[in-house]
Parts: C-alpha cells; sequence; structure tokens
C-alpha cells in the first residue's frame, strides 16, 4: 500500500529557512475509522519516529484491501524541540522563547463551551453516531476561531500557531496516539484515561497509568476531555454513552535514545491495537498473549517525585523497575560543602511502597533537582 505524502508549512525562520511537518496517510480500501499517530513531541523523546518508521514499512507490505479506515503517521512532530541543543544535549522540552512546555499548550473545547448540558439534552433522544457528528461538527466550528485570530494583524505566539497546526491534523480523529519517551530514563507504559482501560491492554505493556487528574493542556487530554466530559452529562441526565473515540499516549524508554525493546515493544502494541480495533485486517498475533498479559495499572495522582534535598553527586540510586517499601534507601547523595568540614553522604529513603518507574539522567544535582519518580 502507497501512502498519500503531505508537507505542512510550519514557521519561517529569521535565516528564512523554513520548516514543515510530513505527514503519511495510509488510505484503506474499506471506509472506517481515523487513527492518528505521531512522535517527538518533546524533541529528546526520540524512540517514537522509530516506531512509525516500523509501521511505515508494515503498512507498505500490506495491500489496502488490509485496511479498514486510515492511518495517518507524523513523525518528528515538532522540528523546534528536536533541532534544540545545549552542547551534546538535546533537552527539547520546553519553547525555550516562550518558557511553555511543548505538550502544555493545547486548545481544550471543554474550556470554552458554556452550554454543554443543552447541547446534551437537545441530543438525546438521537442516535450514537448522531451525536457524535453534531459534537464534533460543534468542536470544530470553535476550533477554527482560532485560525482567524492566528492571520490576524496582531497574530498569536508560535506556540499557539504549532498547536493550531497539530490539533487540525488530529480534530477529526477516532484514535490519537502520542508516542513519548521519557525525558530521563524511564520504562516502557501507556497512560490511558477512564472508561478505556480495556483497549488499553491491546497495547501489550507491562504498566499503565489512569490519568484521574489532568487540565486538558496536553495532547492526548486536549482530544478526548470533551468527549469524557459530554459522556459524564449524559450519565447525568440518565443516558450511558461512551463514544469511540480513545487517547493515548505511549511512554516507550529514555530520552535521546532509541531502545531497540522499547521500539519494539511499542511497533508490537500499535499494530495489535490497531488489529483488535478493526483498523488492520492482517497481522500474525498470537491471540494467547493478548488474553493473559496482565498490566499493572497505577493512577496519576499516586506519583511521588524526589527531588535531592541538598547538591551533590547521586549514587547507590535504586536501579529503574525497582519495587521499593516504605522506609528503603533510594540514593546517597555525596554532598560537598564550603563550610570547612567533610563530604557527607546523605541517605535517602522511600516515603511509600512504590515502582520505580523514572530516574534522572544527571547523576550530579542541585539542590531541588530531580532524582527519581516513584508510583505506587
Amino acid at each position: 500500500m502507497i501512502p498519500q505524502i503531505e508537507n505542512i508549512f510550519l514557521r519561517q525562520m529569521a535565516s528564512g529557512d523554513r520548516l514543515y511537518l510530513q505527514v503519511y496517510k495510509f488510505i484503506g480500501a474499506h471506509p472506517g475509522k481515523k487513527v492518528y499517530i505521531q512522535s517527538n513531541l518533546h524533541g529528546s523523546e526520540i524512540s517514537g519516529n522509530a516506531v512509525i518508521q516500523q509501521l511505515i514499512e508494515f503498512l507498505l507490505s500490506i495491500e489496502d484491501t488490509d485496511l479498514v479506515g486510515e492511518i495517518w503517521l507524523v513523525p518528528v512532530c515538532n522540528p523546534m524541540g528536536t533541532n534544540e541543543r545545549a552542547q551534546h544535549f538535546s533537552p527539547g522540552r520546553h519553547c525555550v522563547y516562550e518558557a511553555r512546555d511543548w505538550n502544555r499548550i493545547f486548545w481544550d473545547y471543554e474550556k470554552v463551551a458554556d452550554n454543554l448540558t443543552e447541547f446534551a439534552q437537545s441530543q438525546l433522544l438521537l442516535e450514537q453516531e448522531t451525536i457524535r457528528q453534531n459534537y464534533l461538527s460543534k468542536i470544530k466550528n470553535e476550533f477554527t476561531k482560532k485560525l482567524d485570530v492566528i492571520n490576524s494583524q496582531s497574530s498569536l505566539p508560535y506556540t499557539d500557531q504549532f498547536s493550531y497546526q497539530l490539533q487540525s491534523l488530529s480534530l477529526d480523529a477516532d484514535y490519537l496516539i502520542d508516542l513519548h519517551s521519557s525525558t530521563n530514563q524511564g520504562l516502557d507504559y501507556i497512560y490511558y484515561f477512564r472508561d478505556r482501560q480495556d483497549s488499553a491492554k491491546y497495547f501489550l505493556l507491562n504498566y499503565g497509568i489512569l490519568l484521574d487528574k489532568y487540565d486538558g493542556d496536553a495532547f492526548d487530554e486536549a482530544f478526548i476531555k470533551p468527549w469524557l466530559a459530554l459522556e459524564a452529562i449524559f450519565q447525568s441526565l440518565g443516558r450511558n454513552i461512551q463514544f469511540d473515540v480513545e487517547a493515548w499516549t505511549l511512554e516507550l524508554g529514555a530520552g535521546m535514545q532509541i531502545n531497540s525493546h522499547s521500539v519494539t515493544k511499542g511497533v508490537q502494541g500499535v499494530k495489535n491495537y490497531l488489529v483488535q480495533k478493526g483498523i488492520l485486517k492482517t497481522g500474525n498475533f498470537a491471540h494467547e498473549h493478548i488474553e493473559n498479559h496482565v498490566m499493572a495499572v497505577f493512577h496519576s495522582s499516586n506519583r511521588t517525585k524526589y527531588y535531592a534535598i541538598a547538591g551533590g553527586m547521586i549514587q547507590s540510586r535504586v536501579a529503574l523497575g525497582s519495587v521499593v517499601k516504605a522506609g528503603d534507601r533510594l540514593y546517597q547523595i555525596i554532598s560537598f560543602n564550603k563550610e570547612g568540614e567533610l563530604p557527607k553522604l546523605i541517605d535517602i529513603y522511600a516515603e511509600h511502597d512504590g515502582l520505580i518507574y523514572d530516574v534522572g539522567t544527571n547523576q550530579a544535582v542541585n539542590q531541588g533537582e530531580f532524582v527519581l519518580g516513584i508510583i505506587y
């Protein structure tokens, strides 16, 4: 199957150089759902690019009759963040000009919609798919107002222009997959939203984190939050509806690295998800892996980040993926001082039982810098 390849202009630089997105659109012979997959929203999180490359190779090998619906793939979706450098390091997490996290800039319809209850009441007796299309039209109509401001003489900052471009590609998708990694050193896991836990297991990852607290500014949150809000309003009105709209963030390994194991897990999980959702009619997947797969589930509100209580060097840190008990030593700080005293060893202990899911790459820390994260 041959994709449609589209280049989308993003930004003109002071030098005159221009940045673009490249979108690969695989359109099946049978109409169906739209899947949107992107990678590298944070500049140092590059594993998703390798996942998309392998997905493209796979889709090139099948017939268009094996695809129901369409799959849009956008690798390197943030050229600004990807190209950012500090000597040998690629931070790329924030727009340094505006001091904004690249994944906290997105437009959430729920925050501007003031008549959702009235809309739901007007739709109570309609078919679910009709409601979906009517609601999507409302979202699109409100979204296009942002373009008017972008094209005005005063315009908007680049992060608003950039977020508009990404959301315009994905707004009408049924399933959205955002491929990330830890900016530091992290496990492979998936973020998911309420009532979508059954589909989360299709990605075959060992760990899942239910987003029970979020503000809607992240890419996956902004996409699905309006639909979750409408579902909740219908439930309050006595009608239970769950739209076939899903959003996922896959965290695949470490920043500035392409870990082959993480990439393999990502490709396997995405392909299996597409098969289970009926998008792909092909694929050699062993169903016993799905039936026997167990995903450990955590809540996003049950995370603790440990920050250095003193400056120094981190040693004897517990390994990524370790299960710890409250009171276990997590790491030591070698603390050098300017007070005429000998260096000190400061032991740091776990406040809760939990899983070490994220650790800092740099083991030289200033006071108050991130060392590791525990989820429980």
